[in-house]
Parts: C-alpha cells; sequence; structure tokens
C-alpha cells in the first residue's frame, strides 16, 4: 500500500521555513561583561629574574665569549663558603646564565606555586636536562615576590656527530611546572574608597559602556553604575567585603550585547597577511594594478689574449637587463557586506603583497569604508 508523502514533503518545507524565520529573529550575541571588562586592581604582574641552570650534558655556555657566567657562579660558590682562586679561569660546559620569567596572578598568597619560563641569555645550545638553582623573582619595583627552582622541561631536542647535527624545535628555554613559590603578596584593596569599584573595559567604546551601565543598573533595580568616559564604569559596591565579592560575580555574569566593532582593515607587512573584519564596506570604485618585473642577467665570458702576445687572460661580464610589465585593466569593485568585498578583491587576482597596496589606493581615494592599521 502506498503512503501519500506530499503533505509529508510540505509539512517539512513549511518547518524548514519557520525555523529559518526563528533564527533570522534571535537578537545579536550577548556576553558576559566578565569578557568585556575587568575591575580596576584585579590583574597579572610580571616577575623576571637572573639564574643559573647546572647539570646540562657539556650544552652550556661557552665562558669565553659569555664572561657573565663564569663571574655568577663564582658569587653562588662564595655565598655557599667555597672560595675561588681570584683568576681562575673555570671552563665550565654544563652551566648556562638563565632568565626566568613568571605571571603573578591577582590575590596570589605565599606559598601559592606558579609556572615559570627558562630562557637561556648566553651562548648555550640546550638547557635539556638542566636544573634551575634558587633564583629571586621581582617585581617592578625591585622587591622579590617569589623564589623559582626546579628540573626544566625542554621540548625540543638534537643531536650532532661527525660535524653534522640536526635539531628538533627550539632548545635554549623551557617550563617548570610549579616551578616557583610565592613568598610575597601584591597589596589589593577593592572597595577601599568607601565601596567604588572601576569596571574597565577591554575596548573602549561609549556605546558598549552606556549598554553596560543600563544592565547593571537594571539588575540591581537602582543606580549603582555610572560611566565615566568610553572605558571606565564606577560602581558604588558594599563595604562589606563578603557581599562585595557577591556584587561582583553578579555584575560579571550579566549579559550586555556590545556595539559593533568599527570597520578595520589590519595588514601585517612583514608576513603578506591581510585580515578584515565584517564592518568593512567597499563602495564603488575603478582599479587598475599591474606587476613590473625585472631581470638581470649576467653571463661572463673569457677574454684570451693572441698568441705569443703580452697580454693577460681576463673575465668580461656580459650584463642584459629585462623590463617587463603586465598589462592591467581596469576593473569595477564594490562590496556591500564581507563576502561581496572579499570577491570584489579576488577578482583583481592580486597576490597579498599586491594587495596591500591596492588597499591603501582605495583607502586613499575614499572607497575603502574601513580604518587602515599597517603592522
Amino acid at each position: 500500500m502506498m503512503t501519500p508523502t506530499r503533505p509529508l514533503s510540505r509539512l517539512a518545507t513549511c518547518l524548514l521555513i519557520l525555523g529559518l524565520l526563528w533564527l533570522l529573529a534571535l537578537p545579536a550575541q550577548a556576553e558576559r561583561i566578565r569578557e568585556l571588562a575587568n575591575f580596576a586592581g584585579v590583574r597579572d604582574n610580571v616577575l623576571v629574574g637572573y639564574g643559573l641552570v647546572v647539570g646540562l650534558d657539556g650544552t652550556g655556555d661557552q665562558t669565553m665569549q659569555a664572561p657573565f657566567t663564569g663571574q655568577s657562579l663564582t658569587n653562588m660558590l662564595s655565598q655557599l663558603g667555597v672560595t675561588v682562586p681570584a683568576g681562575t679561569n673555570m671552563q665550565l660546559r654544563n652551566v648556562a646564565a638563565v632568565m626566568v620569567t613568571a605571571d603573578l596572578p591577582p590575590f596570589s598568597r605565599p606559598g601559592q606555586r606558579l609556572d615559570v619560563v627558562v630562557s637561556s641569555v648566553g651562548n648555550a645550545r640546550s638547557l635539556r636536562g638542566g636544573t634551575l638553582l634558587m633564583t629571586p623573582l621581582k617585581g617592578a619595583d625591585g622587591d622579590t615576590y617569589a623564589i623559582a627552582q626546579g628540573n626544566l622541561l625542554v621540548g625540543g631536542a638534537g643531536a650532532e656527530a661527525g660535524g653534522s647535527s640536526v635539531q628538533v624545535n627550539h632548545q635554549a628555554s623551557g617550563r617548570i611546572a610549579g616551578g616557583a613559590m610565592v613568598e610575597r603578596e601584591v597589596p589589593l584593596n577593592l572597595g577601599a574608597n568607601g565601596g567604588l569599584l572601576e569596571l574597565e573595559l577591554k575596548e573602549a567604546d561609549f556605546g558598549t559602556a552606556q549598554r553596560v551601565v543600563s544592565a547593571i543598573n537594571r539588575e540591581f533595580g537602582r543606580v549603582v553604575a555610572s560611566a565615566r568616559d568610553g572605558r571606565v564604569i564606577a560602581l558604588d559596591g558594599p563595604l562589606d567585603d563578603n557581599a562585595r565579592v557577591g556584587f561582583m560575580a553578579r555584575v560579571e555574569s550579566l549579559d550586555v550585547i556590545p556595539t559593533e566593532a568599527p570597520a578595520r582593515v589590519v595588514v601585517n607587512s612583514r608576513t603578506g597577511s591581510v585580515v578584515l573584519n565584517g564592518a568593512v564596506r567597499l563602495h564603488r570604485a575603478a582599479v587598475a594594478h599591474g606587476n613590473l618585473s625585472i631581470t638581470i642577467d649576467t653571463q661572463f665570458q673569457v677574454s684570451q689574449p693572441a698568441p705569443f702576445g703580452e697580454g693577460t687572460t681576463v673575465v668580461v661580464p656580459d650584463t642584459e637587463i629585462r623590463v617587463q610589465e603586465q598589462d592591467a585593466y581596469l576593473r569595477v569593485v564594490e562590496g556591500a557586506d564581507l563576502t561581496e568585498v572579499v570577491n570584489a578583491l579576488n577578482a583583481l587576482g592580486a597576490t597579498p603583497q599586491d594587495l596591500m597596496s591596492i588597499l591603501e589606493a582605495l583607502k586613499a581615494a575614499g572607497s575603502l569604508r574601513a580604518e587602515l592599521e599597517i603592522l
């Protein structure tokens, strides 16, 4: 017995159309405030220190080219009660001078562990298998906030024999997971000024700041937020510490639809990459772009003197220079959205390097409606 399929197909089509209409009716994507802004003062602090890595398998610094390694080792040994006679030339190949860096998170307390990155500052070939000796890590104020020590983990590998060598990845730096211990905390008093807090947007925008203020005041049912400018928003928080934490958590969890980012084209002249965001528009313009190639070909010929002559044999260069310009035709480019802009630029058949020049010319002509940022 045959079953009717036409009504079912019509039903499926209607459901598909309704689903598409429902998707089109959805509002723009909202983001939590914690993704858009940070509370003032709640940030990481960078730490740096100078130390020594020992236990290397003959891949450390050459003290003749890196004398500071020997000096550092002499100073460290003197602190440990070992006296090195003056003028001693220590030819050590298992020690390397390194810089140690780490990020100190906010609200860190003494005893907390941090990950550190160890990088060679001398001519050490590899830090594989090395051990970092006790290294103080200091902040921008010169105070010590953590102490680093431990065994390095180096991701690279290498081998050499008979004058040949092979290397995979970089071996002059490594990491120590939990290799530093916090010894001092960074003072941070949130709400010390009568409970006043400051919320700083990651990207300054007056429209987004106004939407964040409206969302916060609507959530709490009273005026607790006010915008100072396009980045900073003042909050009237509670005086009690526990209530302030709940207040900040409630603010960070609110959903806000940020304003659309301004049209921008980012050009990296070093790598040749070109990135356009979705707000880029291209007004009607005519573009002609041709490539110019210059070829220089040099051939060397030998000029011999006559038999039994007194002249000498000389090499005479014969240079030929050719200049060739590719034909270029005017093409109309225009785009009302990102897809049309990309298709219009691809129709020119230009390389990324050529595209940079074209975008600069379009910006100067007023056709490219976007900020052009060149890195």
